[in-house]
C-alpha cells in the first residue's frame, strides 16, 4: 500500500485538529440528527418542495444518462461501485453548474435561504441500493436530506446515523451530522431521490475561521479538482445530446 505524501500527512493532521475543534466549538451541540425547528430556514425548504419535485420530475427523464456519484467523485469508489446512486449537482464545494442551475431556477431560489451553502443534487438512489457505514471526510459540515420521491414500503427504505434510524417523507426535512457513522439503503423496488445539501456547521470563534479557511482551501485538493473536471465533461456531453436532439428534423413539428 503507498503511503501518503508528508503534504497529505500534513494536511490530514491540520483536518484532524480542525475536527476536534469543530466539536468543542459547535453553536448547536454535536447531535446526530437535528429537530428540525433548530434551523428556522427548514420549514421555507418544505414549502418548496412542490416546485423542486416538478423539476427533479423534468430531470429524471433522462435518468439513464445520469452520472453516478462515483464518476464524479472518484473516492466514492471505496463505498460505491455500481449504478445504482446517480446524482444532478447544482453546487458542489462552493463551485456552480450553471446549466444544471438554469433547469431547476426554483430549487436554486430555494436553496439561497440556506446560510453557508456548500453542495447541492439530486441524489438518487436505485432499487436495492445499499451505501455500507461510513462517514464523511470533515465535521465541519451539516447534511440536509428534503424527501422527494419515497416509495413504499417505509421499513425498507431508510438512514442509520450513528444510532439513530431515520425514515425520509416526502416534502419533509432531515438535518445530520454526516461525520457521524452512517449508512442507507433502499430495499424497495422503486427509486428514491432526495435533494442533498451539504451547509457550514454553525460554529463560534475560533473554529468558525479555521473552518472558513479550510473550506476555501479544499477546492485546491486533488481529489476535488478532479470531481470538477469530471462534471465539466459529463455536463458537456449531457447538453450537447439534449441540444442535438432538439435540432433533429421534425423535432418542432
Amino acid at each position: 500500500m503507498n503511503r501518503p505524501s508528508a503534504t497529505t500527512r500534513f494536511f490530514m493532521s491540520i483536518v484532524a485538529w480542525a475536527e476536534r475543534m469543530n466539536f468543542k466549538y459547535a453553536r448547536l451541540g454535536n447531535p446526530p440528527v437535528y429537530d428540525n425547528a433548530t434551523f428556522p430556514w427548514a420549514a421555507e425548504i418544505e414549502k418548496a418542495a412542490p416546485a423542486i419535485r416538478a423539476e427533479l420530475d423534468r430531470i429524471l427523464v433522462r435518468k439513464d444518462e445520469l452520472p453516478t456519484f462515483q464518476d464524479i467523485s472518484t473516492d466514492v469508489k471505496t463505498i460505491s461501485t455500481d449504478r445504482g446512486w446517480k446524482t444532478f449537482f447544482l453546487l458542489g464545494f462552493g463551485l456552480r453548474s450553471e446549466q444544471n442551475i438554469q433547469a431547476c431556477p426554483e430549487t436554486w431560489k430555494a436553496m439561497q435561504k440556506i446560510p453557508g451553502l456548500t453542495t447541492v443534487m439530486f441524489s438518487i438512489f436505485e432499487p436495492g441500493k445499499h451505501l455500507p457505514a461510513h462517514r464523511g471526510p470533515y465535521n465541519g459540515v451539516l447534511r440536509l436530506h428534503l424527501g422527494l420521491v419515497v416509495p413504499e414500503p417505509r421499513d425498507k427504505l431508510a438512514i442509520r446515523v450513528k444510532d439513530q434510524i431515520c425514515h425520509w417523507e416526502e416534502g419533509k426535512v432531515l438535518i445530520f451530522d454526516d461525520a457521524y457513522e452512517h449508512e442507507a439503503w433502499n430495499h424497495t423496488d422503486k427509486t428514491r431521490v432526495v435533494l442533498f445539501v451539504d451547509f457550514v456547521k454553525p460554529l463560534r470563534f475560533p473554529a468558525r475561521l479555521v473552518n472558513w479557511l479550510l473550506m476555501h482551501l479544499a477546492i485546491f485538493t486533488p481529489f476535488i479538482k478532479e470531481g470538477l473536471d469530471n462534471h465539466k465533461e459529463w455536463e458537456k456531453k449531457f447538453y450537447a445530446q439534449a441540444e442535438a436532439w432538439r435540432n433533429r428534423p421534425g423535432a418542432n413539428g
